[in-house]
C-alpha cells in the first residue's frame, strides 16, 4: 500500500456533487456557439408559422438564437438572441424585452436595442420574411 491516504467516500462525494454545479456556469456564458447551434443561422430557416407572432408581439426561437416581432402595421423584425454583453443564449422573453440568464441585460425585441446594462451593444438585426404563412429568417441582406 502506498504512503498516501486515501480519499474519503464524503470527499469524494462531495467533490462529484459539485461538478455539474460548476459546470453550469460556464456553460451559461459560453456563447451559445460551442459546436451545436450556430449563434445565429447561417442560411435562411424556417422558424414557425406566421401566425405565432402577433402584432404589437414577440416569439423567441430558441434552437435559432432569434427573436422575431411584428409591429402593429404587421411588419416583421428579427434579431440574434445572443447577448451582446458576454455572448449568452437569451432565454427568456417577457412581453417583448428580452432577458439575458448570465447578467441581466435586456433588450427591446422590436429594435434590439439595450434597455437594461451591462450590455452596450444592440442586438444584431437578421432578414426575415413570411413567406407561403411560414415565418424565415436568415443572415442579415
Amino acid at each position: 500500500m502506498s504512503g498516501r491516504p486515501s480519499a474519503s467516500r464524503r470527499t469524494v462525494l462531495r467533490g462529484a456533487a459539485l461538478t455539474p454545479v460548476a459546470g453550469l456556469g460556464l456553460a451559461a456564458c459560453s456563447g451559445g456557439s460551442g459546436g451545436g447551434t450556430p449563434a445565429t443561422p447561417t442560411a435562411p430557416v424556417v422558424l414557425g408559422a406566421g401566425s405565432e407572432v402577433s402584432k404589437g408581439g414577440a416569439e423567441l426561437y430558441l434552437e435559432h438564437n432569434v427573436v422575431v416581432s411584428r409591429a402593429e402595421d404587421g411588419s416583421l423584425k428579427a434579431f440574434s438572441s445572443v447577448c451582446t454583453h458576454a455572448g449568452c443564449a437569451i432565454n427568456e422573453l417577457r412581453g417583448t424585452t428580452l432577458v439575458c440568464p448570465c447578467h441581466g441585460s435586456e433588450f427591446d425585441a422590436g429594435t434590439g436595442k439595450v434597455l437594461r446594462a451591462p450590455a452596450t451593444v444592440p442586438l444584431p438585426e437578421l432578414s426575415v420574411e413570411e413567406k407561403n404563412g411560414d415565418i424565415v429568417a436568415g443572415p442579415a441582406a
